[in-house]
């Protein structure tokens, strides 16, 4: 029999995995208050439209904003006796506090957190791939059955993620740390840019770019998040904050005395990012790997990086990361191709063959 899955809400992460599980097979009822995110949501094949004839899901998942998840929650298990429900709301301990304490079946409540999203947000900028290779958190409490977490799981299964299982005040605080903080320190950065003069701006290199790629997020959404985790996010906050005083105590004293032990300080937060950098986990989920980085002068040209891609799988290379950097005004531009150290020399020697203007 197809499992009938029923999504609430047609944003981003809702229409995304409607794409996905409709695309394995599953039957996919769509429901959201705005009626045309719910039309392009079907529109986008992400299933059909709920109305009053269809039958009663097996499992619904809530992928409404934070602040209305929990009561979205305990409205569909109030409306569905036999369905499983789960959400995608990025804090799950406040949300489960509000289903247990509203009399409802919370037996049949498994929460869950796909750790995949988009600067951009709503069902245009859904992607049925957005969940592949990406973790996805089941948390489920101590009176969820066992049947609930398992057709929980499976939906995190079908569309690619690879699933770990916390508890609600485990999962909140790991994602202060990995997700909500990142989000405030990107934005903070990105601040900073508001009033430089646009000869600075046009300066911005890799770096800047990297760090303040998220900053692009939806404001809106992540006021809720980072309300709905507070206590989470304040405790991280709280060790940036002595880590910043550090920093800002050492460059006092470099401009203001001699800076005896400043340097030192400076030295210390470097080398602890580095230890932390490190630990993060590498491809597919693995332990984090040293990949060398081949640098390639790439033309501002159509089907440029397209060729450089073949010629690299012509030469049976496989590739581990890309970043492509534009120079500034200038017509080219510069990727930087991550492969394992064992590939580096054939890669330079092939490319270079081939008439590519490469660096190590």
């Amino acid at each position: 029999m197809t499992t009938h899955v029923r999504i609430v809400g047609a944003g981003l992460i809702g229409t995304s995995l409607g794409i996905a599980l409709s695309s394995k097979g599953f039957r996919v009822s769509l429901v959201d208050p705005s009626p045309t995110a719910v039309r392009l949501a079907r529109d986008l094949l992400a299933g059909e439209i709920a109305d009053d004839a269809t039958p009663a899901p097996d499992v619904v998942v809530v992928a409404a904003p934070p602040d209305v998840a929990a009561h979205v929650v305990v409205t569909e298990l109030n409306r569905w006796p036999d369905a499983v429900m789960t959400d995608t709301a990025s804090v799950k301990e406040s949300i489960l506090r509000v289903v247990l304490d509203s009399g409802a079946d919370a037996s049949r409540y498994v929460g869950s957190h796909p750790m995949a999203g988009r600067e951009r947000s709503g069902a245009a900028a859904a992607r049925g791939d957005l969940f592949d290779g990406r973790a996805w958190v089941v948390v489920p409490h101590e009176g969820s059955t066992e049947a609930a977490v398992r057709l929980v799981r499976s939906l995190a299964v079908a569309v690619g993620s690879a699933v770990s299982v916390m508890p609600a005040h485990e999962h909140d605080e790991a994602v202060a740390a990995v997700s909500h903080v990142p989000q405030l320190a990107s934005s903070i950065v990105a601040a900073c840019l508001r009033d430089l003069p646009d000869t600075a701006v046009g300066l911005a290199g890799p770096g800047i770019r990297d760090v303040t790629r998220i900053a692009a997020s939806d404001p809106r959404l992540w006021t809720q998040i980072l309300a709905g985790n507070a206590p989470a996010v304040r405790d991280v906050m709280m060790h940036v904050r002595a880590d910043v005083d550090a920093v800002i105590g050492a460059l006092d004293e470099l401009v203001e005395a001699d800076g005896h032990g400043s340097l030192g300080t400076l030295s210390r937060v470097l080398e602890a990012g580095n230890l932390g950098h490190a630990r993060i986990p590498g491809k597919h989920g693995s332990a984090p790997a040293a990949y060398g980085v081949v640098s390639v002068v790439v033309p501002d040209e159509p089907g440029s990086l397209a060729r450089l891609l073949t010629d690299m799988g012509n030469a049976g290379i496989n590739l581990e990361d890309l970043h492509l950097e534009h120079g500034l005004g200038q017509a080219v531009g510069v990727a930087e191709i991550s492969v394992v150290p064992a590939s580096v020399e054939p890669l330079l020697t092939e490319l270079a063959r081939l008439g590519w203007r490469v660096h190590d």
